[in-house]
């Protein structure tokens, strides 16, 4: 890939000195040394403990193990809110390597580490900031190591919950890759729903039962017109919502909210791409 091209089109922030008057915002080094250091031994500890009490049952799993043999690079789509009941699940090296994208919030940096420390590859970025650049970094990833796969939440890092938006489709085409639905669900008594993310994020509780639903993977042709890549984030968005109706449906799992929100974000599916239109620009020599 020619980095002149990534260069130019990657916008990158310069500092600038603070104006005269305002205050500057002093680093507080003891919350970042306890974030950095301390923190994410910890999570991962105790993620790890509560993973292996979790009892996974995958169905259709046939058709992940053929892709993984397969040669070709798998591009894993999910719900933001299931992250913590499949981050075990593909961290066994038996399911292949796989970098991730993770926001460059406080948060995330905790999160990055958890992962990392899982054995998971991560590029920094999200919808809000340093998703183009973290996006490229995927794609150039799984074109020089066509064994490493990719893994992102079609609703991204801030939403809106359930809405599926263009960052999959863009790297399964530059990638080369085939996007692989992937949905999981626990039973409520088995689970807990945190209720004040934006995503209503559902965490198993130790011990808990996980089904895990592997979907028919989706081919994205490399060149696709605006009409036919809107019909392509439909379908993946329609076909994953489906498999977790389907799947809470059999596990138990009922919350008071849907899994997607209402539909008034035409404006931001159209706003994200024109933002991931310069990556798209990336196309093979």
């Amino acid at each position: 890939m020619n980095e002149k091209v990534l260069e130019a089109t990657v916008s990158v922030p310069v500092a600038r000195p603070a104006a005269a008057g305002v205050p500057v915002k002093k680093r507080k080094p003891i919350r970042r040394f306890v974030l950095h250091k301390i923190m994410p031994p910890i999570a991962k500890w105790i993620y790890r403990a509560m993973g292996r009490s979790w009892r996974y049952r995958t169905d259709n799993e046939a058709v992940f193990t053929d892709l993984l043999a397969g040669g070709k690079p798998i591009v894993g789509a999910f719900l933001h809110a299931r992250t913590f009941q499949l981050l075990h699940y593909f961290s066994n090296p038996a399911r292949g390597r796989w970098i991730l994208m993770c926001s460059q919030s406080r948060d995330g940096e905790l999160m990055a580490k958890l992962e990392e420390g899982l054995g998971f590859r991560v590029a920094r970025g999200s919808s809000g900031k340093g998703g183009a650049r973290a996006l490229v970094e995927m794609i150039k990833a799984q074109r020089e190591d066509r064994a490493l796969n990719s893994c992102l939440a079609i609703d991204g890092s801030r939403g809106p919950r359930g809405t599926a938006q263009l960052g999959i489709l863009t790297l399964a085409q530059r990638s080369g890759g085939v996007i692989l639905p992937v949905a999981a669900s626990t039973a409520n008594d088995s689970c807990w729903i945190y209720k004040k993310s934006w995503d209503r994020t559902v965490i198993p509780k130790p011990g808990a039962a996980v089904r895990v639903l592997i979907g028919e993977p989706i081919e994205v042709p490399p060149k696709l017109n605006e009409a036919q890549l809107e019909a392509f984030r439909l379908e993946l968005e329609q076909k994953l919502l489906e498999m977790h109706r389907q799947l809470d449906v059999e596990t138990g799992f009922v919350d008071e909210q849907p899994l997607q929100v209402s539909k008034s974000n035409g404006a931001l599916v159209q706003a994200l791409s024109a933002v991931l239109a310069s990556v798209v620009l990336l196309s093979d020599p």
